[in-house]
């Protein structure tokens, strides 16, 4: 006998399907790069946050085995206790020296990053003002923060201004993505330097698809923007342009020792393997070097858009590798990736809840290991699909 609420379950699981929501995973093999083993089958990927090609690279996969031989695996207990690797100390103190910080601690994924930082940072009676588009990280933290939580329009530096003008909590936290996930688009982050400034509150900036892509050396967004702050607590990931896994929140001494001393998502998990920790190492030595690899993605990126104009589909605004082309129907964008699949280019369909109801997208995301010849495969490709009557209808056939 069937319990009332696996019947629930069932009946929403088929209410997804229904609403083109439904997510499957599809199984990779091999090494990481432009083209994949995708469920047995050889495709060309536009959908990979290895921006930089470094996920497979050869002197990161030396490093890990040399780390691998050396130390193990495991690292055998959180970092308090006794799994803080001389290889992890060894990495903080190169990414602060490489985004120009005091000081950097380690993290095992972004999302526990957010997560413990902005719990960490303010609690019951202070308040957190999120921007309406950041990533879920971002709004879960502020949420089990137990903070007050204030949502301003995206990127509105006026609304935000207001909100910080009135607010009387003795913390204040403006929490903010650089580049956002999902549009491509970047922060306003000289103007959230200065309102944070201006209203002494703490400015927590999510630059985990902006390291290693912008700044000179991939520094990341401070530098691109050309501001720096005793009030911004940086966070990146590791495993996008950085190509391996994990991130790091780098700041004032004082601030990342309090995030040691108090970010629960760090104290309380055992830390990360020390051969990813070496791998890494060598990650931020080739983005320092490798000023082709940003030079290639710019390429790519007005290659791509070039190329796309006068589409029934709009082309977000967006300098950075995600370029997301908006379809607006859920069925619709599912349609187009199968098709596009077919021809073996990989784009996935983004769909609500992960983007606003009614601006599903095909998310194109550039890397450096991409040749101009894949990008303009994926131009012809899109151009044909459109060129049909309609989307619908053409797919359909």
């Amino acid at each position: 006998m069937k319990l009332e609420a696996q019947t629930d379950l069932r009946r929403r699981l088929e209410q997804l399907e229904g609403d083109g929501l439904m997510r499957r995973r599809r199984v990779v093999q091999g090494a990481r790069g432009a083209w994949l083993n995708v469920d047995g089958r050889r495709v060309l990927s536009f959908c990979s946050n290895d921006y930089l090609g470094l996920a497979s690279h050869p002197d990161l996969v030396a490093a890990a085995q040399r780390s691998l031989a050396e130390s193990g695996v495991g690292a055998g207990a959180s970092a308090l206790i006794s799994g803080h690797d001389a290889q992890h100390e060894r990495l903080e103190r190169r990414l602060a020296e490489h985004v120009g910080a005091p000081r950097a601690l380690c993290f095992s994924t972004g999302y526990m990053a957010n997560l413990g930082i902005v719990a960490a940072m303010a609690g019951r009676g202070d308040t957190v003002f999120s921007d309406a588009l950041n990533h879920a990280s971002l709004v879960d933290a502020a949420r089990l923060s137990r903070a007050e939580v204030e949502v301003y329009p995206h990127a509105d530096l006026e609304t935000l201004e207001a909100r910080l003008a009135r607010c009387a909590s003795a913390v204040k936290l403006v929490a903010s993505d650089t580049v956002f996930s999902m549009d491509g688009d970047l922060a306003p982050v000289r103007g959230l330097v200065a309102l944070c400034e201006r209203h002494d509150a703490w400015l927590l900036l999510d630059d985990a698809h902006g390291f290693g892509v912008l700044g000179h050396g991939g520094r990341g967004a401070l530098p691109h923007f050309g501001v720096r702050s005793p009030r911004v607590i940086y966070m990146a990931t590791l495993g996008k342009a950085a190509g391996v896994f994990g991130a790091f929140a780098a700041g004032e001494a004082d601030v990342v020792e309090w995030l040691i001393q108090r970010a629960r998502s760090y104290v309380f998990t055992t830390a990360s393997p020390p051969a990813l920790a070496a791998a890494l190492l060598e990650s931020v030595r080739l983005i320092e070097r490798d000023e082709w690899r940003r030079a290639r993605l710019r390429d790519h990126v007005a290659r791509l858009r070039a190329g796309l104009r006068g589409l029934p589909w709009t082309l977000a605004p967006s300098e950075t590798p995600i370029q997301p082309l908006i379809v607006g129907d859920n069925r619709i964008a599912v349609e187009l990736m199968d098709a596009l699949l077919e021809q073996g280019l990989w784009v996935p369909a983004i769909r609500p809840p992960t983007v606003p109801a009614g601006t599903a997208r095909l998310r194109i995301s550039l890397s450096a290991a991409h040749e101009a010849e894949d990008v303009d495969r994926l131009v012809e490709a899109l151009r044909a699909l459109a060129a049909r009557r309609s989307p619908r209808a053409a797919l359909a056939r």
